[in-house]
């Protein structure tokens, strides 16, 4: 059987990094790219994050491509104050990593997506963990690529619980509703890994001191970079005890169906002034049958936690 292909779609921060860790950690797909975009900090910010990233863990062999850096219905992106004080300014939680060796690939991004998905066909799973956009231009511009990807699983979304921008909408579909919509209503094969279930997976200080006692390059910047973010969870929601991991559970999930209870559904987002970002059941296609998205209501966060952990204790131990 061929491995699995992925690529991840990011707008580098502090759990999109953990989600880089997985994606090479996971003895069952290959890595190929990052693409990325805009959120946590701006699109070439995140490239140069992702290029550090990878360069801590010994994987300069991936290449990372830049993305667009504003929504379709947008001349330009800022990021919100609420994200800098999540991901810190530079995005990685204030800690300073070398400057990358290598060069962001001059290949946009989003044909970069357009070529592997008519290379690898349904071997390829995409990951974003930010706004929709560039996907939405994938399919905008090459639309059988909605057919050939073998599967779409974002973080982004939420169904059951309300939204952490608005009563209904979640950051990531929040920057770009117009793109997420178009990707939901496509016949892209997709799964959404929503707030419903990434909160309930944390992580605290117990697991990285692990990281941290391995006494590695990686372990002890990964420890002081999830560490911040852990400090910041505890004043923005003191409630949950640790941090949470939206953006890797998208990529184990993504890997392990078997970590989520999921409901099919088609859906679209809401455009509107008074839903502008909600993610919900389509009115109009309820009742068509082979819905297109899988939502994802519950996870197992015991049994992801431990596989996480497992991952990217053994990886940065060896680097």
């Amino acid at each position: 059987m061929a491995t699995k292909k992925m690529i991840l779609d990011l707008d580098t921060g502090i759990d999109d990094a953990m989600a880089i860790a997985y994606a090479l950690a996971a003895p069952d797909v290959d890595l190929i790219g990052i693409v990325s975009t805009y959120g946590n900090v701006l699109t070439p910010d995140a490239g140069t994050n992702s290029l550090k990233i990878l360069e801590l863990l010994g994987r300069t062999d991936i290449p990372v491509f830049l993305g667009e850096e504003h929504s379709q219905t947008t001349e330009s992106f800022e990021v919100m104050p609420i994200s800098a004080q999540i991901h810190g300014k530079n995005g990685i939680g204030e800690v300073e990593l070398p400057a990358p060796s290598r060069a962001i690939e001059t290949q946009p991004g989003v044909d970069f997506i357009i070529e592997a998905a008519h290379k690898y066909n349904s071997d390829l799973i995409l990951v974003p963990t930010g706004p929709l956009t560039n996907l939405a231009l994938a399919l905008k511009k090459d639309p059988e690529v909605a057919d050939l990807i073998g599967n779409v699983t974002i973080m982004g979304g939420a169904l059951t619980v309300p939204g952490n921008v608005s009563p209904v909408a979640e950051a990531n579909i929040n920057q770009d509703p117009h793109a997420a919509n178009d990707v939901f209503t496509s016949h892209v094969n997709l799964t959404m890994v929503g707030l419903d279930v990434t909160l309930r997976t944390l992580l605290t200080k117990k697991e990285t001191q692990l990281w941290r006692d391995l006494d590695t390059t990686a372990g002890s910047k990964f420890a002081d970079i999830v560490d911040y973010y852990i400090d910041v969870y505890k004043i923005t929601s003191p409630h949950l005890g640790g941090c949470a991991l939206h953006d890797p559970l998208a990529v184990g999930i993504a890997l392990d169906a078997s970590f989520s209870k999921t409901m099919d559904l088609n859906m679209f987002v809401d455009t509107t002034d008074e839903m502008w970002g909600r993610t919900i059941g389509d009115p109009g296609r309820l009742n068509e049958e082979n819905p297109n998205v899988s939502v994802a209501l519950n996870v197992d966060a015991d049994f992801y936690l431990k596989r996480f952990m497992d991952y990217l204790t053994k990886l940065f131990a060896k680097n």
